[in-house]
């Protein structure tokens, strides 16, 4: 059994939030109007570290009501490596032995010039039987 699997994304407009930390700003706002949204059969939300913050994505669709605080952005899109592990509990050196192990024998490599995302894919009712989150983590990749 492969425990990381290829994804790819395409290129796409994302409501950004900005850099910020949660509770504060614009975070807090994207996080307010995120919250609002109606739940999808898969997440639409992908959350990276920009060095100073966080910045939070949740995919734009046409005739979407955007608070006008929060930006439309081109999100680039492209391959990336994923897998899933506890949130706030993950054996971040474990995971990446493993990506890594998946990529050089699967003709992929990391792409460092897109960020690595995140996002939580535990339904509020499954974290409350499980009592914890998980979360898929995305490693750009490119073919070798």
């Amino acid at each position: 059994m492969q425990s990381v699997r290829i994804y790819e994304m395409p290129a796409c407009k994302m409501v950004s939030s900005g850099i910020g930390m949660f509770g504060e700003g614009t975070f807090h706002l994207f996080e307010e109007w995120f919250s609002a949204q109606k739940p999808g059969l898969f997440p639409k939300d992908f959350l990276y570290w920009a060095g100073d913050g966080f910045v939070w994505l949740y995919l734009y669709e046409d005739g979407m009501d955007v608070p006008k605080e929060l930006e439309v952005i081109d999100f680039q899109g492209g391959l990336y490596a994923v897998a899933a592990d506890i949130d706030q509990n993950t054996d971040k050196e474990l995971m990446n032995a493993e990506i890594d192990t998946f990529l050089s024998g699967n003709g992929f490599a990391r792409d460092t010039s897109r960020s690595e995302l995140g996002n939580i894919i535990t339904s509020p009712r499954a974290k409350k039987v499980m009592g914890y989150e998980q979360m898929d983590y995305y490693f750009p990749i490119k073919e070798k």
